[in-house]
């Protein structure tokens, strides 16, 4: 990374500002850096694509809205997956659960291509010092998931979450510089590639010119700012939303998370207070079948596991909603300190694991536009298709698509040579971020966020599904987009950051109701009321979305003929899970 390539954007006004007379003229482009690759997000993708761009030679800045290697979902994960023929895994047999698991619409090159290079960054991993569970033998303790066919490894638990800041640490070591607390808002283009972009210091009236041959975006998913677990309350979308108006693609975001969580226990708040969220003594060491046994409906009856064979875990599908649906909620847990309560959308706004994010144009995780690159969950790879199968495969394909993309992006921007903005560009970027600055009046974002949570919280909008639902929750959702947004307000830096991820969130909440419109379908984690039914071969296929002319454009892209399941097979077999309204003896 080079400050000296280009000259910094004069300003006179940029020594000494005043946070509370912050304005579009106090706050200057006052800092312009120029690097090879430019890496947004410190998660597991982000620190492995910096790295592995770092070690082909390339100039690499990471930079993170939070800190890089604590921000994110990354650090609370506990589980990696990892395939390895010697440890006499079968690849036929992991391909086969999936492919079930994800009722035929998982991308299986994704899907192989995670599981097989799972173990090469699992190495990468012990040489950079991260320590995992070890079995009184000495070697890594390897266990069985929940289907009874995969396997996953743990981290230590002197270590749990702290892996990261191993990750960080070798970052630094490697020679990639960090910027934290630096948010990046808006993408340049020139000669119609991306070149960097815009961004800003939550904590500092300062603002940033970044230039590099090639980004790589690795921001996590989108949720509206839910307080439980996962901790995605910093994840709002902003990578696909940057993206999107840049012109790029972006996977259909049909199927849903469907984690729940205790309701005493908001985890998002400990989160960001900075302090670790004990696991509750009820789910402590406790495997996915065990879990699903402990579940029950306000009735006193437990809620079974879904009879597929794939998957044991009650919370992977829609069964907790099913029950709030008919009218059978609360649902409670089991624990030692008595019964608790469970809710339901606990990461409202977010895809299933790798159901969000950017549409890959090739297997190195290009974007539809030039000198633009994503991983991890930024990236809409389908490798579990429409359910969660593979426990810990949202780490590893994390490492595996960061290793990919950075890779990638190093030889593209190395090849590139210097790049330029040219100066319009640089105006018309800041002037988007900086405009809620100038506006004297209108609507705090914080307001507009709980109209936002208030339209989609409700489980009959995005779990349970209905055209005239949707529909209804779209109107208001344009409403907000078209009158509220356009006059939103920023009276400090953090405001401005809020502005930012309010309006992201709105144009991803625009991409999932029209996702769920547009498949007229059930399938996995996506329930259509109205169409109770999965359509054979209609919806072995993907949705695409992407700006055509102003107008978001969603489009059915069909899967590999291969890849369907044997279609003479009667549908009963196919697909033993029967949802409710479906009739149980459709063939």
């Amino acid at each position: 990374m080079s400050e000296g390539r280009d000259k910094p954007i004069p300003n006179p006004a940029c020594p000494g500002v005043d946070k509370l007379g912050l304005s579009m003229e106090t706050i200057p482009a006052c800092k312009r850096l120029v690097c090879d690759v430019l890496v947004v997000g410190g998660g597991i993708a982000g620190c492995f694509a910096a790295i592995k761009a770092r070690a082909k030679g390339a100039e690499v800045l990471l930079i993170d809205k939070g800190y890089v290697g604590k921000s994110g979902q990354s650090p609370y994960a506990n589980s990696y997956m990892v395939f390895n023929p010697e440890w006499g895994h079968n690849l036929g047999a992991w391909m086969s659960l999936i492919n079930r698991t994800s009722e035929y619409v998982n991308n299986r090159a994704w899907t192989e291509l995670t599981i097989t290079k799972s173990y090469e960054s699992y190495q990468d991993l012990l040489r950079w010092g991260v320590k995992f569970k070890l079995a009184p033998d000495g070697k890594v303790l390897r266990q069985t998931g929940p289907t009874g066919v995969t396997e996953q490894i743990r981290f230590d638990d002197m270590k749990h979450g702290d892996y990261m800041q191993t990750l960080r640490r070798q970052a630094i070591k490697t020679g990639v510089k960090i910027l934290d607390r630096v948010m990046l808002i808006e993408l340049f283009k020139s000669d119609g590639r991306v070149a960097g972009g815009m961004a800003f210091s939550v904590d500092d009236p300062v603002l940033y010119v970044l230039i590099a041959g090639a980004t790589v975006l690795c921001v996590g998913s989108c949720g509206y700012k839910p307080a439980a677990y996962p901790p995605i309350v910093q994840l709002t979308g902003d990578g696909e939303a940057m993206a999107y108006r840049a012109g790029a693609s972006i996977l259909g975001k049909e199927f849903v998370d469907t984690h729940i969580s205790r309701k005493d226990i908001p985890i998002g708040i400990p989160n960001m207070l900075g302090r670790k969220q004990p696991v509750p003594d009820s789910l402590r060491g406790l495997d996915g079948p065990q879990r699903g046994r402990m579940l029950r409906n306000a009735e006193g009856s437990p809620i079974p596991p879904r009879p597929n064979g794939a998957s044991q875990y009650t919370f992977t599908y829609l069964e907790t909603e099913f029950e709030a649906h008919a009218g059978r909620a609360p649902i409670f847990t089991d624990a030692p300190d008595g019964e608790q309560e469970m809710i339901g959308g606990a990461c409202l706004g977010m895809s299933l694991r790798k159901a969000d994010g950017l549409w890959p144009e090739d297997m190195q995780g290009r974007s539809s536009v030039p000198g633009l690159f994503a991983a991890g969950d930024a990236l809409g790879t389908m490798q579990n298709g429409s359910a969660y199968a593979l426990t810990g495969s949202a780490l590893a394909n994390g490492a595996v698509t960061g290793t990919l993309a950075g890779e990638a992006a190093a030889d593209e921007a190395l090849q590139m040579g210097k790049v330029s903005i040219p100066d319009n560009e640089i105006e018309r970027a800041r002037r988007f971020v900086l405009e809620p600055l100038e506006r004297k009046g209108g609507f705090s974002p914080q307001w507009v966020t709980q109209l936002l949570q208030n339209t989609l919280m409700p489980y009959f909008i995005l779990y349970i599904k209905r055209a005239d639902r949707m529909e209804a929750a779209l109107t208001m959702l344009m409403y907000y987009q078209e009158q509220l947004a356009p006059k939103l307000f920023a009276r400090d830096l953090h405001q401005l950051r809020l502005v930012h991820e309010t309006r992201s969130m709105l144009l991803s909440a625009e991409m999932r109701l029209r996702s769920g419109l547009f498949r007229t379908e059930s399938r996995g984690n996506h329930y259509r009321e109205d169409f109770p039914r999965r359509l054979d071969p209609e919806w072995l296929a993907w949705t695409k979305i992407w700006p055509n002319n102003g107008v978001m454009e969603l489009v059915k892209v069909p899967i590999p003929t291969a890849w369907h399941p044997n279609l003479d097979e009667p549908y009963s077999e196919r697909y033993p899970y029967r949802f409710p309204g479906e009739d149980a003896n459709e063939v």
